[in-house]
């Protein structure tokens, strides 16, 4: 099988790549502009990397035909205000991309949405409410959403999932700075040996998903026959003070979090997902709980540290 990855030197997509190399053993051709991926994430890949804008359609004919496309190429940092780069970028990104997999007879994409989409809407947040996006990136991801589902109708052949992805952390968002997760943003305070700063008092609650779920709910996509949106994520919001507690456990630490007082005055107190429509139509269900996903995803920096130390 082979398989097109675009923002395949980015968090997920790298995590998507590697996945179908060493378990599907799959052929892979990754798509990144390197804009906001690394080439460390996927040091060590054989297959083909082409370096092009998404929106740059040169890039169909150096691909070619494949089984299956994993959509991931986008502008995920929410603080860009760019509102014209923001759309063309993510919608119009993906529109090229859908034309590419109908001019090549693609017949499943797998994309990325996001859980944006829903702003500071009710929990727990399902498919079928109305989109609030609180900022262009998720208008992006909304209307990626309302592109995908007139292209399936228009081609009913070609099978498009779209994932809402909740609050993603794991291996491979180290290249993100300040944008990576608050998980790793917390451990390395806690790793240089400082208190975690949190706003008070660490009660806002967030359903935080591990990569390897995200991984798993992308390749059971594969299996849908049906163009459909659904959640990613575990439907189970967890607050910071337990961060704080998984961390503790998992580097062996003792730490109190410091609580500040919130800037902002917009912020989401909540989120949480709706699983049904993806038990239902993906047969994903998440494995991997907050202290679980947080004791792996540590164990992964311990092993790097000890080779680097060899």
């Amino acid at each position: 099988m082979k398989y097109l990855v675009t923002g395949g030197a980015g968090f997920v997509g790298s995590n998507i790549v590697r996945t179908l190399v060493d378990e599907r053993k799959a052929d892979v051709v990754v798509i990144d502009n390197f804009s906001s991926g690394d080439f460390r994430n996927i040091t060590g890949f054989r297959g083909d990397v082409i370096a092009m804008d998404i929106n740059d359609p040169s890039w169909w004919d150096k691909v070619g035909k494949v089984d299956a496309i994993f959509h991931e190429a986008a502008i995920t940092d929410t603080t860009v205000m760019d509102q014209k780069m923001m759309m063309t970028v993510n919608v119009e990104g993906f529109r090229n991309v859908l034309n590419f997999a109908l001019k090549y007879d693609v017949r499943k994409v797998v994309y990325a949405s996001s859980a944006a989409v829903y702003g500071n809407s009710e929990c727990p947040m399902n498919e079928d409410q109305i989109t609030t996006p609180e900022n262009i990136y998720g208008f992006s991801k909304a209307v990626m959403d309302n592109v995908a589902s007139d292209f399936a109708r228009k081609y009913p052949k070609i099978k498009l999932v779209g994932l809402r992805y909740f609050n993603v952390y794991g291996n491979g968002e180290a290249h993100k700075g300040k944008f990576a997760s608050m998980i790793y943003q917390l451990y390395l305070q806690m790793k240089d040996g400082k208190k975690p700063r949190i706003f008070k008092y660490g009660e806002q609650m967030r359903d935080f998903v591990y990569v390897k779920d995200i991984v798993r709910a992308n390749l059971a996509a594969l299996e849908c026959d049906t163009s459909i949106v659904c959640n990613a994520a575990t439907g189970k919001p967890e607050n910071f003070n337990y961060v704080i507690e998984c961390l503790n456990k998992a580097l062996g630490t003792n730490y109190e979090p410091e609580y500040f007082d919130n800037p902002y005055g917009f912020y989401q107190n909540k989120t949480q997902a709706s699983l049904e429509r993806a038990k239902e139509y993906l047969s994903y269900s998440p494995k991997w709980s907050l202290e679980d996903g947080v004791k792996d995803y540590i164990n992964i920096f311990k092993e790097k540290e000890a080779k680097r130390n060899n």
